[in-house]
Formats: structure tokens, C-alpha cells, sequence
């Protein structure tokens, strides 16, 4: 009798997942449900499942995605606290899925879910990679892209093309179908901060991947914000800069040093206002000009470098300045010390100062990355 209600109760069992669709989130509450029933219209007959992975919106989006879970056992949440990021965010929902096929798409209602099921039967015949496009036959842009937007993705289209040395149509689409192991295989190799997923997973991926284009007509947005700003393009750019030194530079030691070369410009501007003013001498001006550099810094790396780990209130912010002010103490003193020991034994101004920058934005950046913006 009880071998008979186990065997009643393992037919009871769902089906595994042929497919799971993370989407990402943040404040995205309006278009959760509408996306939901969408989907499941779309991808009648197959087996699915949804991880959303949402960044702690403080619209409520993931309290709702798990309310919606209790009711349909097939949407599951996971709730990122004090991390920020879409890059992030879809590999660990990619990595949370035991299915053998994963999507990632939008929650903003802009991609067409309509395709799924194309993308699908091309893996199952063997593809490795499926990516929804705009750029194909059946694609487009037009309603879901302003005319400044359009321009700056084919921009980073073309550059992004020769950097990573891809040949298909929409290298910056973030709706795109992969399998599951090819992500399992590249994890440890993706960056996490960044926008840009599909880029880095083909640069990222150990062999060439067997890639198909799917067009689809790009949407307007229903509800919520559009989160494409100059920090995203910022953060592409860094991904490039990564792939291009074959994974060996941290992007976030590449934003580190630009800021750092915005301080250097600085400095030098605020050294020659201050010399303008009468009574001030050349140390107090060069003082000045140094609290100003690591001051600004402090807050353009505190929005863009470590924007994921943001300090944000007066006592937070206050206390990272000081601890930055006291890192790039202690990297000055490193940056002349290399220099200065790599002088004694070779003579060459150059070449000792440049040692003495680089050894002095390593520490700094070390230190920052532990002490400043660190993240537990």
C-alpha cells in the first residue's frame, strides 16, 4: 500500500524544466504579471520556469514575484541585497537554473516573448546560441529606441564587433537563448558589474559557439524606467577593455585609473588657481589641490567605479573619504618608494616615475576595493 501512494505521488511530480527565463529586475512591479501571462501563452506545450532576480527594488517587485510563486510553482525569486548590477544578476540566475536550456530577457515588456518558442526548437537542433535581434530579417528597432539610443547602440555595435571579433547583427541585445553548460563553463570568467551580458559570454566562451539570429520588433516600454544611461555605456566600454587584455585587467581597475587621470587633470588645474591668489605659495596651492584630486575621486569612483556598492548618507560618505584619503596617503608613499628604488638601480627618470604611478594605483585601488566600498 505505501509502495503505491509513492509511486501515485512521484506521478504527481511536474515535469523537469526544458527552459528557464531569468529575468532581471529592478522596479518592476507594473510589468511583472502582464510579462508573466505573456510568456506562458507564448510557450504553451513546453516545460518552463522563471527566476526572477530582482536587486531590491523598492517598488516591491520581488515581494510580488513571490507572491505569484505561491500560486504558480514555476516563477521563483531571488532577492540580491546590497548588489546591484544586470550583468550580475543574470549570471546568477543563469547558474540557479538545473534546466538544460536558459533564456534572459527583459521584464520591461520591450522584447518579444513571441519567439521563445523559435529560439528553442534552434537549440534543439543543435545551436548553441540563439539571440533575439533587431537587426535581422523580421527585426526592428524603431518603436522601442529613440533616435540618440539607436545611434549609440549601432555605435557600440561596430565597436563591440571588432573588439570581441563577432560576426552576427545585434552583439548588445540582451534577449538571448543559450545552453545551459556553455554558461557553467564561462561563469568563472564573466564580470559581474555591467549591463551587457550576451557580449561577454561569447568573448567569454572556450570555444567558438554555433550563433543564429532570431528577428523580432523591439517595443516600447509600458511601465517604469528605462535604466540605459552613461554609466551603462561606461560599463561596456570597461567589458571591451577587459576582453581586449584577455581577462588580465579588472574593469573596475580600468575605471579606477580613468577617474584617477581625471584627478591628475584636476590637480593640475587647481594648483595654478591657487597660485593666482595672492599669499598662496607652492606648497599650500599644491596642498590644496591634492585634497581636492582624491576629493573628487572619492565621489566619481563612489558612482561609477563601486556604483554596485554605493555609499550613500552623510555618516557612510564621510567616513569612505577619510578612509580614502588615508589609502591614497599610503599609495603615495608606495608610489614613491618603487619609484625611487627603481631608480637607484636604473637611472631612468621615465621609466621609474611611470613604475611609481602604477605601483601607487594598484595599492590605491587594492586598499579601496577592501576598506572603502567593501563589499561582505
Amino acid at each position: 500500500m505505501q509502495l503505491a501512494e509513492m509511486e501515485t505521488e512521484k506521478k504527481a511530480l511536474p515535469l523537469p524544466a526544458e527552459l528557464t527565463l531569468v529575468i532581471p529586475t529592478f522596479n518592476e512591479r507594473g510589468n511583472l504579471r502582464e510579462l508573466i501571462r505573456r510568456v506562458d501563452a507564448a510557450l504553451t506545450g513546453v516545460e518552463w520556469e522563471m527566476i526572477v532576480v530582482d536587486d531590491d527594488s523598492p517598488d516591491g517587485t520581488s515581494a510580488l514575484a513571490k507572491k505569484i510563486s505561491h500560486d504558480d510553482p514555476r516563477i521563483r525569486c531571488l532577492r540580491r541585497v546590497n548588489r546591484r548590477g544586470l550583468a550580475g544578476a543574470c549570471i546568477e540566475g543563469m547558474l540557479a537554473s538545473s534546466a538544460p536550456v536558459v533564456a534572459v530577457m527583459d521584464a520591461d515588456l520591450q522584447h518579444d516573448e513571441r519567439i521563445l518558442p523559435q529560439m528553442l526548437q534552434r537549440l534543439r537542433e543543435g545551436i548553441d546560441l540563439v539571440v533575439g535581434s533587431r537587426h535581422v530579417e523580421g527585426g526592428s528597432a524603431d518603436e522601442g529606441f529613440s533616435a540618440r539610443r539607436a545611434a549609440i547602440s549601432r555605435f557600440a555595435h561596430r565597436l563591440a564587433q571588432k573588439a570581441l571579433h563577432a560576426d552576427f547583427s545585434d552583439l548588445m541585445s540582451g534577449f538571448f537563448m543559450v545552453r545551459r553548460e556553455i554558461i557553467e563553463e564561462c561563469a568563472p570568467h564573466l564580470t559581474s558589474s555591467g549591463f551587457k551580458i550576451l557580449a561577454d559570454v561569447v568573448a567569454s566562451a572556450r570555444k567558438p559557439l554555433k550563433i543564429e539570429e532570431v528577428g523580432y520588433t523591439f517595443r516600447e516600454r509600458q511601465a517604469g524606467e528605462s535604466k540605459f544611461d552613461i554609466k551603462v555605456g561606461l560599463d561596456f566600454l570597461g567589458l571591451l577593455l577587459n576582453k581586449a587584455s584577455g581577462g588580465r585587467i579588472p574593469v573596475r581597475f580600468i575605471f579606477f585609473a580613468l577617474v584617477g587621470s581625471t584627478g591628475v587633470a584636476l590637480h593640475l588645474a587647481t594648483v595654478n588657481l591657487a597660485l593666482l591668489v595672492p599669499g598662496v605659495g607652492f606648497p599650500l596651492a599644491q596642498s590644496i589641490a591634492v585634497a581636492v584630486a582624491m576629493t573628487s575621486n572619492f565621489f566619481i569612483n563612489n558612482v561609477i567605479t563601486y556604483r554596485d556598492a554605493q555609499l550613500k548618507g552623510f555618516w557612510p560618505l564621510l567616513r569612505g573619504l577619510l578612509y580614502f584619503y588615508a589609502v591614497c596617503a599610503f599609495g603615495a608613499i608606495a608610489n614613491v618608494g618603487v619609484a625611487a628604488w627603481l631608480y637607484n638601480l636604473y637611472p631612468l627618470v621615465s621609466l621609474s616615475a611611470l613604475a611609481g604611478v602604477v605601483m601607487g594605483a594598484v595599492w590605491n585601488f587594492t586598499l579601496s576595493s577592501l576598506f572603502v566600498w567593501r563589499q561582505d
